[in-house]
Order: C-alpha cells, then sequence, then structure tokens
C-alpha cells in the first residue's frame, strides 16, 4: 500500500488475484498483500463498529440534551442528527431546518422532544413592584410573565400554557406578595420516563436521583424579588387551582390606637359559611354565587416592635376567595378598630336580605396583604439542600438589603424640622377625623346583583337588536 495505487483483479476460474500498479504487465501472485489487506480489512470492521456503537451513544444523549435542538431521519435505517447548539453536533445540509414553536410572550422554543414531568413549584413574591400575579393584566411587569421568562432561559418549558397544562392556585392583585403560591406545569425532565404521582406516590425520594434541581435551576435566573422555595412531583389530573383545599392570607398592620378585643370578636363573625358580596368587588357577568366558607379568622401578634408600636397580622383561612374579598373584610374590621363602627355591623352586612347593596368604603390597602400558604393533600414539597443554602442565604440578604433602606428613611426622620407643639390644632384634627367619619349604614351604595345582571341582560338585548 504505502501511499501507491493498487488495483485487485479477480480472473474467474483460476482463482488467482494478480496486481497492476498502473502499467498492463501482469505481476506474479502476492500472498503477503493478502495477508496485509485481510488485516486492513478486520481493522475497518472493528473501527466501524466502534463508531456505529459511539454513534448510538451520541444520539441517546441527544434525546435528553437541555442545550440542543434534535431531529432523526429514519431512511434506509440511518439517522441523522441536526444541530447541537452548545456541542456542535453533526448538521444534515439538506435538510430543512425544524419549525420552532413560540409561547406568546416569550422568545422560546418549546423542547418538545424531550422527556417531561408534571410538578408543583411553591413560589414567593415581594409584590410591590408588580401588577398583579397573572399575566393577563394590562400592565408589565406580573410575576407570571417573570416566572415564564426564567423558565424560557432555564430551557425548562416542553410547550405553551395549553399544553403544558399550567394552572396557578391564587391571582393575587397589584402589590400583593406571597410566600406559598403554588402553580403546576409540565416541565422538562432528566429522567428518561419520569413518573407522575398516578398512584399517589407524590414524593417518592428514588424517583428524584438524576432528576434536575428544579430550584436551583429555576432560582438562578429569576429577579431578585420572586423565588421559588420548593417542588413536588403532583398526578395529571391536578390542578393549583380546583385541588387546593384552603388558602391562607395575612394581613400584617400596626397595632396603635386600635382597639385588638373589638377587632377579634369583628372577624369571629366571618368564620362559617356566608354570602359576601358586600365584602367584595362585585364581578356579576361571571360570578353568580357569593357565598364562601372562612375556616378561622384571628389576629396575633408578630414578633416584630417599632418604637413601642407592635406588629399584628390577621390570618385569615378559607377554601376560596371572592375579588378583593379579604381587603374588604379587614377594612370593616378596621373601622370596628379604630371606634368608628360596631362589631355587629358585620353580621348586618354579611346579610344581603338586610344589606342587598354594599355600601361604599374604601377597602384596605394591598401591600400589607400576603398569600400565605396553599394547602393540598398528599403534597409535600421538597428543596435540595445546596439550593436551600443558597434560598436562605438570598433572603437573608434581601432583608439586610431592606434594614438599610429603612435605616436611611429613619435618617431622613431624624433629620426633619421640629414640629411646633400646637395642643389646640391636634384637638382640632381628632375632632375632625371622627366627624368626617359617615357610618356604613349611612352611606350611599353600590348597585345590587340583580341591578348588575339586569343591566347586562339589557345591554345584551341592545347589542342584539342593533347587530340584527
Amino acid at each position: 500500500m504505502d501511499g501507491a495505487e493498487h488495483s485487485l483483479d479477480y480472473r474467474g476460474g483460476t482463482g488467482a488475484m494478480e496486481t497492476t500498479s498502473g502499467t498492463d504487465e501482469f505481476q506474479p501472485f502476492d500472498g503477503n498483500l493478502i495477508g496485509n489487506l485481510q488485516s486492513r480489512l478486520r481493522l475497518l470492521q472493528g473501527r466501524v463498529k466502534v463508531l456505529e456503537e459511539e454513534n448510538s451513544n451520541l444520539s441517546s444523549r441527544l434525546a435528553t440534551c437541555c442545550c440542543s435542538e434534535r431531529r432523526m431521519n429514519f431512511d434506509d435505517g440511518s439517522s441523522s442528527i441536526e444541530k447541537s447548539r452548545k456541542y456542535g453536533s453533526l448538521k444534515d445540509k439538506t435538510t430543512k431546518k425544524k419549525a420552532v414553536e413560540k409561547t406568546p410572550g416569550y422568545n422560546t422554543r418549546i423542547l418538545d422532544h424531550c422527556s417531561k414531568r408534571y410538578i408543583a413549584l411553591k413560589v414567593m413574591y415581594f409584590g410591590r413592584r408588580f401588577y398583579g400575579f397573572a399575566s393577563e393584566a394590562q400592565m408589565e411587569p406580573t410575576v407570571e410573565s417573570e416566572i415564564f421568562r426564567a423558565l424560557d432561559k432555564a430551557r425548562l418549558l416542553v410547550g405553551g400554557r395549553k399544553e403544558s397544562c399550567y394552572s396557578r392556585c391564587g391571582r393575587t392583585d397589584r402589590g400583593v406578595s406571597s410566600v406559598g403560591q403554588v402553580i403546576a406545569l409540565y416541565l422538562r425532565s432528566n429522567l428518561k420516563d419520569p413518573p407522575n404521582g398516578e398512584n399517589g406516590n407524590h414524593n417518592a425520594e428514588e424517583h428524584h436521583d438524576g432528576e434536575i434541581d428544579y430550584v436551583r435551576v429555576i432560582n438562578r435566573v429569576l429577579p431578585n424579588d420572586i423565588r421559588v422555595l420548593g417542588w413536588c412531583t403532583v398526578p395529571v389530573g391536578f390542578s393549583a387551582r380546583f385541588s387546593c383545599l384552603r388558602r391562607k392570607y395575612k394581613y400584617l398592620f400596626w397595632g396603635a390606637n386600635l382597639n385588638i378585643s373589638a377587632m377579634e370578636r369583628a372577624g369571629k363573625k366571618f368564620v362559617g359559611e356566608h354570602d359576601f358580596r358586600n365584602f367584595c368587588k362585585m364581578d356579576a357577568a361571571n360570578v353568580h354565587n357569593y357565598r364562601r366558607c372562612i375556616m378561622s379568622f384571628d389576629i396575633s401578634p408578630c414578633d416584630v416592635r417599632m418604637e413601642g408600636n407592635l406588629l399584628w397580622a390577621f390570618n385569615i383561612e378559607g377554601s376560596a376567595f371572592l375579588w378583593h374579598q379579604v381587603r374588604c373584610m379587614v377594612a370593616v374590621v378596621f373601622m370596628v378598630g379604630q371606634g368608628l363602627e360596631d362589631p355587629d355591623v358585620v353580621d348586618i352586612l354579611l346579610d344581603p336580605l338586610r344589606t342587598p347593596r354594599k355600601p361604599q368604603y374604601v377597602m384596605a390597602s394591598e401591600n400589607p396583604l400576603v398569600l400565605h400558604s396553599c394547602e393540598f393533600e398528599g403534597v409535600k414539597f421538597r428543596c435540595s439542600t445546596d439550593a436551600g443554602e443558597a434560598l436562605q442565604l438570598h433572603l437573608s440578604n434581601e432583608i439586610r438589603t431592606y434594614e438599610l433602606q429603612a435605616a436611611i428613611f429613619k435618617e431622613a426622620l431624624l433629620s426633619c424640622l421640629p414640629i411646633t407643639d400646637d395642643e389646640s390644632l391636634s384637638d382640632n384634627r381628632k375632632i375632625k377625623k371622627k366627624i368626617c367619619h359617615v357610618p356604613l349604614l349611612s352611606r350611599p351604595t353600590e348597585p345590587s346583583y340583580e341591578e348588575r345582571r339586569a343591566k347586562l341582560n339589557s345591554s345584551s338585548k341592545s347589542s342584539s337588536n342593533t347587530s340584527s
């Protein structure tokens, strides 16, 4: 061989094989050449076998790779691997680029070829800068949009919202925070055949070996005011909204100048199943049943004090809540605590026969409201040690950041000019405050549910007549 060109000439019937080296002169039979060729052939056959095994191994790795796109073509038993963005695998130049599905609102490439797993995520967020949780809000940013951007960046999405069976437990409003929001959806999995809790074994430890550390991976790409606290495998029929057994809200407030015992008496009146149409923002077009069950309503002190003023919290648990229900209940209880209303006003407002129309009043501020927890049957969230340590460090740093901001405001407070101690002016302000309060039952009212429905039906009929 050695770089020279050789050809093999098989002469039928004689069994002889001769070689030529560019001339017409036949050379005598060379046995060493035959041995060398056979040895070379065996070497090449072995190399082909090794390459086939390596190709099979690479194909298997690409099937679960998070950073590549693949396309398998089975033509005459062969396969071609198209494009690995990160590792530069072989590319079939004759194959057209596969169309990539996009999730509306996000610049994402859906990994619909990957293994997927239906999981629930427990999420916390500080709601001050967000226009609510749901991304259907008219303004950005929302908590949900930030979460999906992070899932896209981490390449965990396996489809659009519908394909991912996405659901959320609570749809908190603008400015409301949470330390226990729950969402559920399909995400990419490292496991070839991941379990999805069909047998109720949602938290089997062996199912997590080799799995993606969802808490760690997602938290790396989330903004500082959103964090995933844990994850759990859930059954395919699970809904973060409809599978929830109870939700708990906390509303924080400073207790100075408030009658806590009177507030507790008023709060206990909410416990049980009642019609809360006078304690919500009514949506007559979509909500027709305003009966909800409150399981507990209590007030407890927090371990925070500022200049002798103790921080308190309303703790409210229920199976479900109406739009702005918690903030409306808290607003009325605050009036009781200030001595502006009697606790019995709650009983009157809970009776739609006695009070068919909601009195006009301003609901409590959204910033102190926290969705504290969402309870489900059989769902136990988990977090790896590494992810948990990183999470605790991050939250501790955030606390220090906000404490520094509070210290700056305190410095500004100390720098304010002294206020003249005018007792007569102070007394006038107190008198003015009491005079300005109009009792709830004497205030102008909003339209009743029946009046709202009649107006909607009238508008619908008018539209039908106009179109016809």
